[in-house]
């Protein structure tokens, strides 16, 4: 594969190949490195600590883990996590998507989210759940193109345990897309 890249090396926006594909315990390493570089920004989670593959993997929907490849290497990824245990919920899921930030501005999370949403609705998910820090403006306009709605806003609904708002409390929009596919009858 031939990619335009700066003098600086870094792949430039808009001329970078990105294919999806399923993840797979071999991109475990990545997962997590991706992940805790979402947990420094203080933006993408409360979380303070990258879990363990068993309990990360325990907790995602296995049909519905998309990996985003350039260059051979993993550098981003979205995954489903359900919504309830309960059976009456069973096609509500919560969505997290999570970019290399060397990546960040190359198309990558728009090519996720096209992908997971398709995913999703051959999985028989009718609605995706979004919880977001109304701070992350680039995560709500990703949403937004893709038909997300915004619900509501939870005010302090928890206090960061570590990095740049470590102490505070933080505010998270949620936001949902209803399928237009999947769960009509």
């Amino acid at each position: 594969m031939t990619q335009d890249i700066n003098s600086a090396g870094t792949p430039i926006p808009g001329k970078i190949d990105i294919s999806c594909r399923a993840l797979t315990d071999a991109d475990s390493s990545d997962i997590m490195r991706i992940y805790a570089q979402g947990i420094r920004t203080g933006n993408s989670t409360f979380a303070d600590q990258v879990p363990s593959w068993e309990d990360w993997d325990k907790a995602h929907l296995k049909p519905c883990r998309i990996g985003a490849v350039a260059g051979g290497k993993l550098v981003g990824w979205a995954v489903l996590s359900p919504y309830s245990q309960r059976q009456v919920y069973r096609g509500i899921a919560e969505l997290s998507l999570y970019v290399d930030q060397e990546m960040n501005g190359m198309g990558i999370g728009t090519k996720l989210m096209q992908d997971l949403v398709q995913t999703s609705e051959k999985a028989g998910i009718w609605t995706l759940e979004a919880r977001i820090f109304p701070e992350n403006k680039t995560s709500i306009h990703l949403h937004e193109k893709f038909g997300f709605r915004y619900v509501g806003m939870r005010e302090k609904i928890g206090k960061m345990p570590c990095g740049p708002f470590k102490g505070q409390w933080r505010n998270v929009t949620l936001y949902e897309r209803r399928s237009q596919l999947t769960g009509l009858d």
